[in-house]
């Protein structure tokens, strides 16, 4: 607190201040305005008492603005220059570094929330990295949820932003990852759609002789994804063992500005990589399917494509089926027959739901689906598992019955 007394000086009231400079006491004159002749001492000393607070406050707002100044020029010293790149610019360059350690699906889908929502969001705010806030990325949640979407999309959104947040972090460019500091929502339950085994026969027979009739039938009999369906070939098949296997599968990819159907001997998940018993039926048909193209080789000749003669679902010109073609045109069969829209992975969950009918464990539709984990296999179809729930309401049934008899103990009894 700054002391001082009141003087007075060619007949009016000054505030005298004792200030310290450099370490050293000082006065400092400031005047009142009051003259001394018709003031009372009251009134000189509230004006006194006035001055004196504002000068401190003064003071204050001085010294605060110095600390300021100080602790903004300590940043700026500390900060990494990188950190002064555009928020969007550097999620581009995070993206292409990050490419050779990714699968193509996951830069493909990283690359479609970086060009659209992103970018637009991020480019309008243009904040560099190192100002990037939580409330930033706070507030682009909420923009997905004015657009309708689920707290999954949000999900996925927050967690491409706290990754490459993160391997700013990594490298040192920014002290912390704002995202850490935003809570996402929780997740909602998908209740995936499937075909009852009435519904499976309709559809098996609107897709006879269609070209997509091999890979609606292989997704439905195995619950393949549609990547698996795709990535099958020949070499897959073993006639002598009757065994199937899933070690490949196609993606669709932009080559010079045009989608096409890529393999790679990448799947899901190690648990995706399995050998499954080659049913009879299928069996049939892969061998009518083998017939099926040798006549298009020979009708088509030259104009037959020849470059993927190992795999299994082609068109008739031979070309790989793309991902995309196998969504749209079976989405285009269940308009066209009126039948009950579901999604072409929804084949892969109508083959668990009919296996859990049938009484088979949930461990082993966990195998033959190639999940991971139980508890992923259980997440998604443990409620549809009514063998278990019927089983579970017997024993409940008659746990509390008076007249039930006591089940051994294996104790002997005495007389």
């Amino acid at each position: 607190m700054i002391t001082g007394c009141l003087q007075q000086k060619n007949n009016t009231y000054y505030a005298v201040l004792y200030i310290k400079v450099d370490g050293k006491r000082k006065t400092k004159w400031i005047p009142t305005g009051l003259p001394v002749a018709g003031t009372s001492d009251r009134k000189a000393k509230k004006a006194f008492d006035q001055i004196r607070l504002d000068y401190e406050q003064e003071q204050e707002a001085k010294e605060r603005r110095e600390a300021e100044e100080r602790v903004r020029e300590l940043i700026e010293v500390k900060r990494n220059p990188q950190a002064e790149v555009l928020f969007i610019e550097y999620l581009q360059k995070w993206l292409l570094q990050a490419k050779p350690t990714i699968a193509k699906t996951t830069f493909k889908g990283y690359r479609t929330m970086l060009d659209g929502r992103i970018s637009r969001y991020f480019t309008e705010l243009n904040v560099t990295l190192g100002e990037v806030t939580p409330q930033h990325i706070q507030d682009f949640h909420q923009t997905i949820f004015d657009e309708g979407h689920t707290p999954n999309t949000v999900i996925h959104y927050h967690a491409v932003l706290r990754k490459a947040l993160q391997t700013a972090v990594k490298k040192e460019i920014i002290d912390s990852n704002p995202a850490d500091k935003v809570d996402r929502p929780k997740k909602n339950v998908y209740q995936a759609q499937f075909y009852s085994a009435e519904e499976m026969m309709t559809l098996f027979d609107a897709v006879s002789d269609d070209p997509l009739e091999i890979c609606v039938k292989l997704a439905a009999y195995y619950g393949l994804r549609r990547s698996e369906v795709l990535g099958l070939k020949w070499d897959a098949i073993n006639l002598e063992q009757k065994t199937i296997s899933i070690k490949h599968k196609v993606i669709e990819d932009k080559v010079d500005g045009k989608f096409v159907a890529v393999g790679e001997d990448v799947l899901k998940t190690k648990s995706s990589f399995r050998t499954l018993p080659l049913l009879p039926s299928v069996e049939k048909l892969l061998l009518a399917e083998k017939e099926k193209q040798e006549m298009y080789r020979r009708l088509f000749k030259r104009s037959y494509c020849r470059e993927y003669l190992d795999y299994i679902c082609l068109d008739q010109t031979g070309t790989l089926m793309r991902p995309n073609y196998v969504t749209e045109h079976f989405s285009w069969l269940l308009e066209k027959f009126e039948l009950k829209k579901i999604r072409f992975h929804d084949l892969r969950h109508s083959c668990a739901s009919l296996l859990l009918a049938s009484g088979i464990s949930m461990k082993q539709i966990q195998i033959w689906l190639g999940h991971s984990t139980f508890s992923t296999t259980a997440d998604i179809y443990s409620h549809l598992d009514f063998h278990a729930q019927i089983e579970s309401g017997l024993v409940m049934d008659g746990m509390f019955e008076r007249n039930r008899v006591a089940e051994p103990t294996g104790l002997a009894t005495t007389n």
